[in-house]
Order: C-alpha cells, then sequence, then structure tokens
C-alpha cells in the first residue's frame, strides 16, 4: 500500500506561513539563549584545545589559503551568505511542490535538529572563531553588508556556534533534494552545496571544525528521528492526511 502526500494552494500557503514562523521563532528563542562572553570565549578555547589534540585546528590553514585570493574570499562569502536561507527556502518551494512526501521528512528533520541545536546554545555557549580572539578574521562583515539583512543582529546570538546548524541544515537539504531526483549528476549537485558550507564556515571564521562536525551529526539525528516517528506522526506533521493509493 502506498502513500501519496499531496498540497492544495491552501495548504502550500498555510505551510509557508508556519514554516516563516517557525524559523522567526527559532531565531528569537536563540537570540534568548545567549549566554556571557567570557564563558562562549572559554568555550572556544576548549573546542580549540580538543582540535589541537585530535590533530584537526584547520581553520588557520583554510583562511590563509583562501585569504591570498579576493576571489576566492568573495565566492566563501557568497556561499556562507547566499547559500543558506536562500537556497533552502527555494528548495524547500520545489520540494514541497514536486515532492511533498520528501518535504515533509526534510522539514521535520530541520524542527527536531532546531531544538537539539537551541538546548545545546544555551547549555554550551560559544563564541565563533572570529569572536575567539583566535587570530582570524571575520571575512564576510568586511566584505558585505548582505548578512545583516538575512539575519538582523538583533536576531543573531553571537555565541551559538556549535554545533554548526548553518552546515546541517544544508545537509539536511542537500540530503532531501538528492533523494527527490533521479538523474546522478542532479544528486552530486544537490551534495555539492553541503560540501561547499563546510569550507566556507570555517574560511570566514563563523565555525570550528568541530562546530560542522556537530552539525552534521545533530542533522542527521533530527533526520534519523523524524524517519523513526514517521508511520505514528499526527497530521499536522505531515501537512495533511496522506491519499491512499492501491
Amino acid at each position: 500500500m502506498e502513500f501519496r502526500y499531496h498540497f492544495t494552494r491552501t495548504a502550500l500557503l498555510r505551510e509557508a506561513v508556519t514554516t516563516v514562523a517557525a524559523v522567526l521563532a527559532y531565531f528569537l528563542v536563540r537570540g534568548l539563549t545567549e549566554g556571557s562572553v567570557s564563558l562562549a570565549v572559554e568555550n572556544a578555547g576548549r573546542v580549540q584545545e580538543a582540535e589541537e589534540a585530535l590533530g584537526i585546528a584547520w581553520e588557520w590553514t583554510i583562511q590563509e589559503a583562501l585569504i591570498k585570493h579576493d576571489w576566492a574570499v568573495t565566492f566563501a562569502n557568497w556561499v556562507y551568505i547566499f547559500g543558506h536561507w536562500p537556497v533552502i527556502a527555494c528548495g524547500g518551494l520545489w520540494l514541497a511542490v514536486r515532492h511533498p512526501r520528501s518535504y515533509f521528512l526534510t522539514r521535520n528533520a530541520f524542527l527536531i535538529s532546531g531544538l537539539i541545536g537551541l538546548v545545546i546554545f544555551a547549555a554550551f555557549p560559544m563564541a565563533p572563531p572570529r569572536l575567539a580572539e583566535a587570530g582570524l578574521i571575520d571575512t564576510v562583515t568586511e566584505r558585505s553588508n548582505a548578512y545583516r539583512f538575512l539575519q538582523p543582529p538583533t536576531l543573531v546570538n553571537q555565541y551559538a556556534a556549535m554545533p554548526s546548524l548553518h552546515f546541517g541544515w544544508d545537509l539536511l537539504l542537500g540530503i532531501g533534494l538528492a533523494g527527490a531526483v533521479q538523474r546522478r549528476v542532479l544528486r552530486l549537485l544537490a551534495l555539492l552545496l553541503p560540501t561547499l558550507m563546510v569550507v566556507a564556515v570555517i574560511a570566514t571564521a563563523n565555525h570550528y571544525v568541530l562546530d560542522v562536525v556537530a552539525g552534521g551529526t545533530v542533522a542527521l539525528i533530527g533526520l534519523w528521528i523524524a524517519v523513526k516517528i514517521r508511520p505514528r506522526s499526527p497530521d499536522w506533521l505531515w501537512g495533511g492526511a496522506p491519499r491512499n493509493v492501491r
């Protein structure tokens, strides 16, 4: 027995409004969980020490390699700024219209991982490399004002670097898109963005390597839970009751 999910125009509009409200609520709560600056910097130091012990303190090497080339810095900034919310919005809309079942699963994974992320932000406030006196340059704000529009400072918790949902959510979208398309080249393109985002978040001094690892882990946990609860989820989690197709 097969279940097909679908959107009417009214349901699509309702979903869009609900999603925007959820995103705004996420940023509001994340902003309210901002911890003390000193603790956030101390936690960043702990992460740096852990990376050095593991031999993965690659932030300086990556930024030094890119900072020599203006085009590379600009590209990394563009990926960081425009490769997140604009792409998530467009990709999510495409999934909702063309592949609703993949959309619902991806959306729920976003919601679950976002809730997990909020708990971690509150329990473990952490400064990004650009604010942790690590000697790295904030290339995004030095080269562009676009990010201030996409994520207004009043809604941003500057000390919520761990985990990197900037990467984690791009990974979820990439997985959702890759699972929806048929051609191998399109699947590879769907997974290219989260790959580029790994480099971008580190090169722009917005995240440590371990932030990326944590972000990917939280995202995959969210996806795993979304898959597990799918058979028993109430209709509101899936945008309405599915159609039964024999």
